[in-house]
């Protein structure tokens, strides 16, 4: 069984621009209820079929399957439901751990969210000076729900 524990973050400035090349990433969701939910992405040519399980403080079961691009392409298209997830993504390595800042585009343009992925809840960390509140709990700042209630009517 796949087990994914991460902190998310608000990023308060732009200095991260400076410190990796961004990645496109356009996701949907067959499937968006918090107990079970179904991402179809892309990554610049390639596609993932992702599936997790309800997050528990800052844990929760995951499993991601690599499938040809083009099958991602219809899913996201025809199945998935709407608006898609569209953003840059970030990979940056500090302290020794990989930052993973989103930067959002379409109806979340303007949010800036970064997570670090750990191997325990209590796992101590250092944050970069460009990382702000945490937002970990917070339902609003799931993927999975910026579909449904989009960063552009906060």
């Amino acid at each position: 069984m796949g087990t994914e524990i991460e902190r998310k973050f608000l990023v308060k400035d732009e200095s991260f621009r400076s410190l990796a090349k961004g990645a496109r990433y356009r996701q949907g969701y067959l499937n968006s209820a918090k107990e079970r939910v179904v991402r179809v992405r892309t990554i610049d040519d390639e596609g993932f079929l992702t599936i997790k399980g309800i997050t528990v403080r800052a844990t929760r079961i995951e499993y991601e399957y690599k499938i040809p691009v083009e099958e991602a392409e219809v899913m996201l298209s025809e199945l998935c439901e709407k608006p898609l997830i569209e953003k840059n993504r970030y990979k940056i390595i500090y302290e020794g751990l990989t930052w993973e800042v989103d930067e959002f585009f379409g109806d979340n343009q303007g949010l800036i969210l970064a997570e670090v992925e750990l191997k325990s809840e209590d796992q101590k960390f250092k944050k970069p000076e460009w990382i702000g509140e945490e937002v970990t709990g917070d339902p609003k700042y799931f993927n999975s729900n910026l579909i449904k209630n989009p960063y552009k009517y906060w």
